[in-house]
C-alpha cells in the first residue's frame, strides 16, 4: 500500500526523514509530497498524530500526469480500484488542491470527482454528502500532475490548534519544525530562538523532543476515525501517548518584549509544551550574560525584517553575540526573506554557510540558512 504526504514547497526532505523515523518506511520525494509504502493503517493514524512537516495525509489511490485534464480523471478513476472505500451506504465527499495554473477550478474538479466516482460505482448505494461524509476523497494537483486517495486526517494538519496570540510575521508551523531539523537540532541539546515572537520555533521544538503529538488535542477530529479500517482507536492513542517524556533538551525562548514573551508561553501552554520551555524577557545585549562562552547547541530563529527598526544594528548585535555563545560545532539557522541581510552580518562574525534552501509559504518565498563558525 501506498501513501502520500503533501508539504509545502521546499521541505520535502524534512517530511521524507520525518517519515523514515515515525514508520520506519522510505519515501520518493516529489514536489510539494512525499510517496511512501506502509504496511498498516495504523501508520498512517500516527503521521496524522504525529507528523509535524506534513500539510495532509492520503491513503495513495494513484496518480498520473495529464495533458487533457477531466478525460484523463474519468479513465483513471474508471480503471483504479477502490471498492473497499465505497461500500453499500456510503457517504463521501470530495475536496481538491491545487497548485500552479490550469484552465479548471477546484470546485468543478470536485463535482466532476463526485460524478466519476458515482458512475464508477453504478448499483452501489453510495452519494456526495458534504457535511455527513464517512470518506473524503482528495485530488490533489501540482501543475501536470494530479494525486486521488484518501485523507486520512480530514484537516490541514498544518494549521496548528496552539497558534492564538499571533505575531504579524508568524510561521507556519511545519516550516518552523522544518528549519528545526535543517539546524540539525538532537532532542538533548541547548537550542535558543532570541527573537521567538509568539514562540512558534521552541513549541515545534520542544514537540519534537519530548515527543509529544502536535495533535494531541484533536483526537476526536481525525476523518480516520469513521473508516473502517480494523484499527482499535483507543489502543492506537494510548499506545502514541505512552512514548511522551520529559525532554532532555533545554530550549529558550526569548524577546526584548513582553508582550511576545506573553505570547509565546500562552501558546505554549496551548500546545501542552509549555513546562518544556525557559521564556524571558532577555534584550539581544544580555545573551553574553544569560549564557557562558560557547554553551549554546543550535541558536534556531527568524529575525525582524521590519523596515521600523534599525535592521543593522540588530543583525550585527545578533550575530556578535551568537558567536561567543555558540559552541564551536553549534549550528545557526535563520530564516528570512531578506537573505542578502542575514548573509552580509553573519560573514563579518565568522559565520560560514553551510546549508541553504528556497521555502515557501503560501505563494511567499523565505530563504533558510543554515550557518557554522568558520576554522580560524
Amino acid at each position: 500500500m501506498k501513501g502520500l504526504a503533501i508539504t509545502s514547497k521546499g521541505i520535502e526532505e524534512t517530511a521524507s526523514i520525518e517519515i523514515k523515523e515515525l514508520i520506519n518506511a522510505e519515501s520518493k520525494v516529489e514536489e510539494c509530497c512525499a510517496i511512501f509504502d506502509f504496511n498498516n493503517f495504523k501508520d498512517l493514524c500516527l503521521l496524522c498524530y504525529k507528523c509535524q512537516s506534513a500539510d495532509r495525509i492520503l491513503y495513495l489511490i494513484g496518480n498520473f500526469e495529464f495533458t487533457n485534464f477531466f478525460g484523463e480523471f474519468e479513465k483513471f478513476i474508471g480503471e483504479s480500484n477502490f471498492d473497499e472505500w465505497l461500500e453499500d451506504n456510503k457517504k463521501f465527499k470530495v475536496e481538491c488542491i491545487r497548485l500552479g495554473t490550469h484552465d479548471f477550478k477546484s470546485v468543478e474538479v470536485e463535482a466532476k470527482a463526485g460524478e466519476f466516482i458515482a458512475k464508477k460505482s453504478k448499483g452501489k448505494k453510495i452519494k456526495v454528502d458534504i457535511r455527513d461524509y464517512e470518506a473524503i476523497f482528495l485530488v490533489y494537483i501540482v501543475d501536470s500532475k494530479c494525486y486521488f486517495g484518501v485523507d486520512f486526517a480530514g484537516f490541514e494538519l498544518n494549521k496548528r490548534a496552539y497558534k492564538i496570540f499571533l505575531h504579524p510575521n508568524s510561521l507556519r508551523g511545519t516550516i518552523a519544525y522544518a528549519l528545526v531539523r535543517e539546524s540539525g537540532f538532537e532532542k538533548d541539546e541547548v537550542m535558543l530562538d532570541p527573537f521567538s515572537r509568539d514562540g512558534i520555533i521552541p513549541i515545534e521544538a520542544a514537540f519534537y523532543a519530548s515527543d509529544f503529538p502536535h495533535n494531541y488535542y484533536k483526537k476526536d477530529r481525525f476523518a480516520f476515525l469513521k473508516l473502517k479500517i480494523g484499527v482499535d482507536f483507543d489502543k492506537f492513542f494510548k499506545d502514541a501517548d505512552e512514548k511522551i517524556k520529559k525532554s532532555k533538551a533545554k530550549i529558550y525562548s526569548f524577546d526584548h518584549l513582553f508582550k511576545y514573551v506573553d505570547y509565546s508561553r500562552k501558546n505554549a501552554k496551548i500546545a501542552g509544551v509549555d513546562k518544556h520551555i525557559n521564556f524571558s524577557r532577555v534584550e539581544l545585549e544580555w545573551l553574553d550574560i544569560k549564557f557562558k562562552k560557547e554553551s549554546v547547541d543550535r541558536i534556531i530563529t527568524n529575525p525582524p525584517t521590519s523596515k521600523n527598526a534599525n535592521l543593522d544594528k540588530v543583525y550585527s548585535e545578533f550575530f556578535y553575540q551568537s558567536e561567543y555563545i555558540l559552541k564551536k560545532d553549534g549550528a545557526l539557522a535563520v530564516i528570512s526573506r531578506m537573505p542578502d541581510l542575514v548573509k552580509k552580518h553573519a560573514e563579518k562574525y565568522n559565520f560560514a554557510i553551510s546549508k541553504e534552501k528556497v521555502v515557501w509559504s503560501g505563494e511567499q518565498s523565505l530563504k533558510m540558512i543554515i550557518f557554522k563558525k568558520k576554522n580560524i
